[in-house]
């Protein structure tokens, strides 16, 4: 993989907002089922349609040079990709203040050290519940156990931030609000509460039916514990607040009740090289036919990259009453 070595002023939409984070989804493959991100008879892209980490790689470093400063790797499960360490070394190299992933932690046992030798600086894993007959409903089949053994590797490969993230829905897991906060706090990690996205038509619930809101689940923890806002920004859409007695912050990621559009700093490309412009829309380029048309040249990549700024929205429009916005799943978009 090579570097691209042209330099600009960075990626700035209509409205003034400067892009410095990208999403990028090596598969949309995963080891689990889960039944707000996928319907349980899924249907994988062929193979020959996913972008090659060659090609990711090549991404990464055109948005880099163009003035990205955070990289996030997700999927589907990002550690199911065969070979995926190869690319995080090399994004490794890319000098970013900030390179993450989004995983289920199933593969952590295995992967955590060589992520963070690799350069990696955080992880974010998916925790929906503490029960393990829960977690196996919610996931259709994955192990508790694994999890958390993913976590613990996690933290014994030195990783400082650490942050789980779990989706509340109401009548699945919204007793357990209180339980993960002691989770959390026991191990010193940090956790974001997310609202269900009307991405793709699930099988297994109706979201009206499951939809739990940011405040609801803020008025839970507040019943035990005092929340004090967090002024800082941390490039991604929660909202975070503090504990005066644990050092563990807990964030909010609310697409419905509390619209982050204003300071949207974050792109997507896909698994398959479509460059999202939007979670919650469908304005998109395809990258695909632009690296392989041109496999030794990253210019033409460049200037589609910087073209499609002109058509990230001003917002997306999510509702709660089980509409669905958007027909792609939340694995063929990228977490």
């Amino acid at each position: 993989m090579t570097k691209t070595i042209q330099h600009t002023e960075g990626l700035v939409d209509r409205f003034g907002r400067r892009v410095k984070y990208v999403r990028l989804s090596v598969t949309d493959r995963c080891d689990f089922r889960c039944v707000y991100c996928m319907t349980e008879k899924m249907t994988f892209l062929p193979r020959d349609q996913v972008l090659t980490l060659e090609e990711i790689g090549r991404v990464a470093s055109v948005f880099v040079d163009l003035g990205v400063e955070k990289v996030r790797l997700t999927g589907g499960e990002p550690l199911v990709r065969r070979d995926v360490m190869q690319l995080v070394d090399y994004i490794g190299t890319l000098g970013l203040k900030d390179f993450t992933m989004t995983t289920n932690g199933s593969q952590l046992p295995r992967f955590a050290k060589s992520l963070k030798d690799s350069g990696m600086h955080r992880l974010n894993i998916s925790l929906d519940s503490l029960d393990a007959e829960k977690f196996k409903r919610i996931t259709r089949n994955g192990e508790l156990r694994k999890v958390i053994d993913g976590i613990d590797a996690a933290q014994q490969a030195g990783f400082q931030r650490i942050k789980l993230n779990t989706v509340i829905m109401r009548g699945r897991n919204d007793d357990e609000i209180l339980e993960l906060i002691e989770f959390v706090r026991q191990r010193g990690i940090d956790i974001s509460f997310i609202e269900e996205m009307p991405l793709g038509e699930v099988s297994d619930h109706g979201r009206e039916e499951t939809f739990c809101s940011s405040d609801e689940v803020k008025d839970v923890i507040e019943q035990r514990y005092s929340l004090t806002a967090i002024k800082q920004q941390t490039g991604g859409p929660s909202r975070y607040y503090a504990m005066q007695d644990s050092p563990s912050r807990i964030g909010f990621i609310s697409p419905h009740s509390h619209n982050f559009c204003g300071d949207c700093n974050r792109v997507r490309v896909t698994a398959e090289g479509r460059l999202l412009l939007c979670l919650g829309n469908e304005h998109s380029i395809d990258l695909r036919p632009i690296l392989r048309a041109n496999p030794t040249d990253n210019e033409p990549l460049r200037q589609a990259i910087i073209e499609a700024m002109d058509l990230k929205p001003e917002r997306h429009h999510f509702t709660t009453d089980g509409d669905v916005q958007i027909v792609r799943f939340m694995n063929m978009t990228g977490g």
